[in-house]
């Protein structure tokens, strides 16, 4: 299994974490919903971004499409927030925008698999 490289890492202020909606509602004629537990194992939406030179761009291309498969197959990571060692996968390639001086910000959305 590929593991995420080390010299990633997320920009200041740009770490999101979403807890994962795991309950199905539903409506009844009279009185309150009734809600259940949709799962016992959900995954964690994370998303972050990384200010890249040109050659750590083409690295982290390399990962994406050849480490994982185009995002197909999971990779250790270790968690941004709680330094845990986790699996993750991509939710979306990553996305580049140009900030001069040859940097370019990467904007990366995983799932923290359970």
């Amino acid at each position: 299994m590929a593991t995420w490289p080390t010299t990633f890492c997320p920009l200041a202020g740009s770490y999101q974490e979403t807890p994962p909606n795991n309950t199905i509602r539903t409506s009844m004629d009279r009185g309150p919903d009734k809600v259940r537990r949709r799962t016992t194992a959900n995954v964690r939406p994370v998303s972050f971004k990384m200010l890249l030179n040109k050659t750590q761009v083409a690295q982290l291309d390399d990962f994406y499409n050849e480490d994982t498969f185009s995002g197909a197959d999971p990779f250790d990571f270790t968690h941004p927030r709680t330094g845990a060692s986790v699996q993750a996968r991509f939710v979306n390639p990553p996305a580049y925008q140009d900030r001069g001086a040859a940097m370019y910000e990467a904007a990366v959305q995983l799932e923290i698999l359970p």
